[in-house]
């Protein structure tokens, strides 16, 4: 039943100091959602006890405090990764608002299920979310063969069975999951939300951010700065960027190539960088801490390079962190952003009134040096993509409209009632948990009257 008051969320997601885009946003967006909702952020055990904000509890508390006062809607922010292992028994049991940040979720699910030694767990859940796949597929993931393979199964079907509605970013990623799932139902139980993320830069900020990077990463100050931000991982293209800097150089001698993030184990960017005899043209700086800091490294840039594949259909921040700081951008012709005007490097013919430059993965290493040498050479085009650019993200991606949308969405959610659970989902996803507890009260013979109480399920 809706609260007399303001609706009650509990709103389940990694928030800071967990180091992920989704968690910054997340707590930004909790600040401002509060004077709409009356929100209680559920967070891992380990955020929990690093945090002192008294509405940051543990999600182990959620049972109890739901049960003492029900909350109107969960919301999930789930992506990719390990941050969000720990929502995912709450969101099969409590069903309630699923916001995917990314559309392909069996990185983090296979680990978390393997990781802890559920394999026959995993089996149940890879034969459920893609019934029309061979299921002896599962058994790579079981023995440690990670590949590419892993993005052709979303693992998403049994997060979507069991939601009030699925919310994800862009109408393409949500047309496309419909597709995906090919539920009757899905038309009305999935939607998009407009992610708002990033902040205007004045000339001034600019000036200064283009002074102070270029100093520390020792670029010349004359130079046209290609950068590439956030985690180096090799999804990024960053191998076929620097294979693309030696003739770029020869047709743009001042370019330079800035790559502003955390190097990963599993690809040693700095060895790649020396085998192209780049160590003098690329500048690598590490982990950047703040969003502040990103701001700055996109400010300093001449052009911002946002190439992705393969994909989990996610929307860069750091993208859109350019597009509002007017930078040009190059990024990947992917499903869920063909909503994007875009040039083509290959004929360089508008659709709409571009905002950015799209690279064809068909035809990658060719378009790609294309698209670097123009921005490279003509200044007037960097300056209109730029203008475009900041317009676009004011009208789709500010973090106003996010707010709004989330508004909307939170509305229709409590409105929508809790699906009914399908019958052949996996048993471990139904089960309310509370077998072991029953076996520890049997003795006591109290657990009919703890049910018609409500405390056991």
């Amino acid at each position: 039943m809706l609260s007399q008051s303001r609706p009650r969320l509990a709103w389940f997601s990694p928030v800071p100091p967990a180091r992920s885009g989704i968690a910054g946003r997340s707590a930004e967006l909790v600040v401002e959602l509060r004077a709409a909702f009356d929100i209680d952020v559920f967070v891992d055990e380990p955020v929990a006890r690093a945090t002192t904000d008294p509405r940051v509890r543990s999600a182990h508390e959620f049972v109890w405090r739901h049960q003492r006062q029900p909350y109107d809607l969960n919301v999930y922010q789930i992506g990719n990764s390990s941050h969000h292992d720990y929502a995912w028994p709450y969101a099969h049991r409590y069903p309630g608002l699923v916001v995917l940040h990314d559309t392909h979720l069996h990185h983090a699910r296979a680990a978390a299920l393997l990781r802890t030694r559920r394999a026959d767990e995993y089996r149940a859940e890879f034969a459920w979310n893609h019934p029309h796949h061979d299921q002896d597929l599962a058994e790579l993931a079981v023995n440690g063969f990670d590949s590419r393979l892993y993005y052709e199964w979303p693992m998403v079907r049994a997060l979507a069975a069991t939601a009030r509605l699925v919310a994800v970013h862009g109408e393409g990623a949500a047309r496309e999951l419909r597709e995906m799932l090919d539920r009757a139902e899905t038309a009305e139980a999935i939607t998009s939300i407009r992610l708002g993320e990033g902040e205007l830069v004045t000339s001034e900020e600019e000036r200064r951010s283009r002074g102070s990077v270029c100093a520390r990463g020792h670029i010349p100050i004359d130079a046209i700065v290609f950068a590439v931000i956030g985690g180096l991982i090799p999804e990024k293209r960053i191998s076929q960027i620097l294979a693309a800097m030696p003739g770029l150089i020869a047709h743009v001698p001042p370019a330079h190539l800035l790559l502003a993030g955390a190097p990963v184990e599993h690809y040693d960017v700095r060895a790649e960088i020396a085998a192209h005899g780049l160590a003098d043209r690329v500048t690598v700086t590490g982990y950047l801490e703040t969003d502040a800091d990103v701001t700055a490294h996109l400010a300093a840039c001449d052009v911002s390079l946002n190439l992705r594949w393969p994909t989990t259909r996610e929307t860069s921040g750091p993208w859109l962190r350019a597009l509002a700081a007017a930078r040009p951008t190059v990024i990947s012709d992917l499903v869920h952003l063909a909503h994007v005007p875009a040039l083509d490097p290959r004929t360089w013919k508008p659709d709409g009134l571009p905002v950015c430059v799209s690279i064809d993965v068909l035809d990658e290493d060719h378009s790609l040096r294309l698209a670097m040498r123009r921005l490279g050479t003509d200044a007037a085009l960097r300056a209109r993509l730029g203008c475009a650019a900041r317009a676009w993200w004011e009208r789709e991606h500010s973090p106003a409209v996010m707010i709004d949308d989330y508004k909307r969405v939170i509305a229709a959610a409590i409105a929508r009632p809790a699906p009914a659970v399908p019958a052949s989902l996996p048993r471990h996803l139904r089960d309310a948990a509370d077998e072991r507890l029953r076996r520890l009260i049997a003795p006591f013979g109290v657990a009919a009257a703890l049910a018609r109480e409500g405390v056991l399920r």
